[in-house]
């Protein structure tokens, strides 16, 4: 044992903090969420063709307390609307009651809402963005209106065509990043020349591939199980 400076006593060995593993332990952890449903959602963010306000959890806050920003009002668009309806599981196949899902697509041309896709000789529609974003209901479906999206280059300028599909981004507890999948339909006669749904096992393809389950609007399932039997691809991007 030392003295300081102003002649208190020092002890040279090194007191433990609380970065010592020996008094606490390691540091606590938690996952993100659940925090998706008041403010990220919004009133029509999964309504890309029309003026409905599927999207938000409406449920869980009370109306005087309903500040959620709505979808601004979209012209009439142009193509086939459809339906998109599934539900998000967990590895034990339980509901996943407070997961987010957004959906990116191509216009029935073919044609992205963005700025990389710069193709003159491809119409853009100024009524559909391609863009859309769902809060799952607590059993953990969600449901989207959107349209039926053409086939689309695999790079812009190329000469080989991806299939009609929309392209999927789940965030939910647990997750630190987000899951990235693609939804194919199964009546479209490409799916069998998709670049990207070849590299896929042919065994697993099937989770990517959303069967038509009913009319008015044509209507596709498409259920995304996060791990365990039937677990969705997922992309590494």
């Amino acid at each position: 044992m030392t003295d300081d400076p102003i002649g208190l006593p020092r002890n040279p060995d090194q007191r433990p903090d609380n970065q010592d593993p020996a008094l606490f332990g390691q540091t606590p952890w938690q996952t993100v969420g659940p925090f998706f449903h008041y403010g990220l959602p919004w009133k029509g963010g999964a309504d890309l063709v029309g003026g409905s306000d599927i999207g938000a959890r409406t449920d869980l806050f009370p109306e005087e307390h309903d500040v959620l920003h709505r979808a601004p009002p979209r012209g009439p668009v142009r193509g086939e609307a459809i339906a998109l309806v599934g539900t998000v599981r967990d590895g034990e196949g339980r509901p996943v009651p407070d997961a987010m899902i957004e959906i990116w697509g191509a216009n029935a041309a073919g044609r992205y809402h963005g700025a990389a896709d710069d193709r003159a000789d491809v119409a853009l529609d100024p009524g559909f963005i391609g863009f859309g974003r769902a809060a799952v209901s607590a059993e953990g479906t969600f449901r989207f209106l959107t349209v039926k999206p053409g086939p689309v280059p695999l790079q812009v300028g190329g000469n080989r065509w991806q299939a009609p599909h929309i392209a999927v981004g789940v965030f939910g507890r647990g997750l630190l990043k987000r899951l990235v999948t693609r939804v194919y339909f199964a009546d479209a006669d490409a799916n069998e020349e998709d670049p990207i749904l070849a590299l896929v096992p042919e065994a697993r393809r099937q989770t990517l591939v959303a069967p038509r389950v009913g009319e008015d609007p044509p209507t596709y399932r498409f259920d995304i199980v996060l791990s365990g039997d039937g677990e969705t691809v997922f992309f590494d991007l």
